[in-house]
């Protein structure tokens, strides 16, 4: 039985999924990060919010660790490099809180626009300021937004249902999208003179950290009112608290800070800044969601091998999982193999997808392939690191996909350029079982066993008898042959599986068979 920790606060909701699932479910909420280490390489599974930190110590003590799930968007609390190279799989759940962020953002441009959190501890000081609080109407304004995803679209037709004007920059929005959700597409410079409000909703990373900074602050047009309930960082506080002292900006509400919790920040105090503590996420329904989406993510991965919004390896929906699977073991199988064969200097694969496989999700089954290719060099490789590990080794890979249906209904065909360039390709036999049915160029039909043994030799007489000799002497017993050659009297192809590793003495004697040219013991 697969076995699940979760150590941040979820909704009870995630239990009973995980039992009603058949996993095994711990909750440890509060540990520190000697304690976590400790025990988390019993667990397959982590599931956790924001306040456990998977740093790359963590990861390393998780011997079993298949999957970490953080329910939310945000994955800042974990080491994504190195939860890669340790091939666990992150997923977070980028759709339960969407509304309720969107929301929130709405909200914070209200206040500002009303200036409703400083008009009301006056009023409930007694004062009764009535003329000091001048708002501005939503109403024909123009709403900037940096950042057009998910969220940012629910915050523009949110915006859009205000009757207000939406700008927005996103390098990742095409003109169809944008005109789909009703947003004039601007380059930021221009999205920084146009927009009365500017909100915020973009990852943090070496491109967005201070996309507000004291240079792009004094292009905005003036007066501009700033929302960022997205990540910390996007804007730089410092400049920011220069610019509402200089009335540059009119006013800066934020959800998101630099250093969370903050319990003290540059622009706390200031009259025209508005803060709330990360508080996007935070509804009964949000939460509620969320944690349901993580515990379905991660028993999905672990009972059926689907993998739903997950950042480091290509996803695998529910449905697609059960069609990919024949073909998982088929793409395992000929990396294997071919990564068997070569015997140095890997330089590109080239995976080629033809007939029914090519309509499917071929993402997983390259990961696949490679992770069969490299295994032989590094015995943690897996599905999820593999492409990482094969990037670090300057290893080009090609992913083809042909149209056209040959010889056979569904077909996988690897090419490896290494020492020389070797190339098999593989089918399905009923749609379930995996069968090799070319090498090198040479038609052959087998299905592959755990031991094997590959042989290349000059197709002459007395070779089968010979091999059979050796192999009998040595007391092994053959399971299945299978041979095939590219024309008669040249070169042959031998596969045959046997019940137990062909012991390296024996493969020096079929060596020694006259005509044969290679001679490898395989295992799968």
């Amino acid at each position: 039985m697969v076995k699940v920790l979760i150590s941040d606060e979820l909704s009870p909701a995630a239990v009973d999924i995980f039992k009603t699932r058949g996993v095994e479910v711990d909750i440890k909420t509060g540990l520190k990060p000697d304690e976590l280490i400790a025990i988390i390489g019993q667990y397959d599974g982590l599931a956790i919010r924001s306040a456990t930190k998977v740093t790359a110590k963590v990861l390393e003590a998780a011997t079993n660790l298949k999957v970490v799930g953080r329910a939310g968007i945000g994955v800042d609390n974990v080491d994504i490099p190195a939860a890669t190279a340790r091939g666990v799989c992150v997923m977070n759940t980028p759709f339960g809180n969407s509304i309720t962020t969107a929301e929130h953002a709405i909200a914070m441009m209200m206040a500002l626009a009303r200036e409703i959190p400083l008009a009301d501890r006056s009023t409930q000081a007694g004062k009764w300021e009535k003329n000091r609080f001048m708002g501005v109407e939503l109403y024909g304004k123009t709403l900037g937004l940096i950042g057009c995803g998910n969220i940012g679209s629910i915050v523009a037709d949110r915006a859009q249902g205000l009757k207000m004007r939406v700008v927005g920059f996103d390098p990742f929005l095409t003109p169809e999208r944008a005109q789909a959700l009703g947003i004039e597409k601007v380059e930021l410079d221009e999205l920084l003179s146009r927009a009365d409000f500017i909100t915020l909703h973009t990852p943090l990373t070496e491109q967005t950290k201070n996309i507000l900074d004291a240079k792009a602050l004094a292009k905005a047009k003036k007066g501009v009112r700033i929302v960022n309930c997205a990540r910390g960082g996007l804007v730089d506080e410092v400049a920011l608290k220069e610019a509402l002292d200089s009335g540059q900006v009119a006013g800066a509400a934020f959800d998101v800070f630099v250093t969370e919790p903050a319990k003290e920040n540059v622009l706390f105090g200031h009259e025209r800044f508005v803060a709330t503590p990360h508080l996007g996420a935070s509804t009964n329904e949000a939460q509620e969601n969320v944690a349901l989406q993580v515990a379905e993510q991660i028993s999905d991965y672990l009972l059926s091998g689907a993998v739903t919004n997950a950042l480091n390896m290509p996803s695998v929906s529910a449905e697609d999982a059960p069609k990919l699977r024949p073909y998982m073991k088929l793409a395992e199988q000929l990396g294997s193999f071919v990564g068997q064969l070569a015997e140095a200097n890997l330089t590109k694969v080239v995976i080629e997808y033809e007939g029914h496989v090519a309509t499917l999700n071929t993402r997983p089954l390259t990961a696949i392939v490679l992770e069969g290719l490299l295994r032989r060099q590094l015995s943690s490789v897996n599905m999820v690191n593999a492409p990482l590990v094969a990037k670090e080794r300057n290893i080009e890979v090609s992913e083809v996909k042909h149209d056209r249906e040959g010889d056979y209904a569904t077909l996988m065909r690897v090419t490896i350029h290494a020492d020389k360039v070797r190339h098999l390709s593989g089918t399905l036999f009923a749609n379930k079982n995996p069968r090799v049915v070319e090498i090198k160029g040479i038609d052959i039909d087998a299905e592959l066993g755990p031991n094997m043994l590959y042989v290349t030799n000059e197709d002459k007489p007395g070779f089968i008898g010979r091999l059979g000799t050796v192999l009998g002497d040595a007391g092994i017993n053959i399971a299945t042959f299978h041979l095939g050659r590219a024309a008669k009297g040249q070169e042959a192809i031998c596969l045959v599986e046997v019940d137990g590793p062909i012991p390296a003495a024996v493969a020096a004697k079929v060596k020694e068979i006259p005509g044969v040219r290679q001679v490898t013991p395989l295992k799968f």
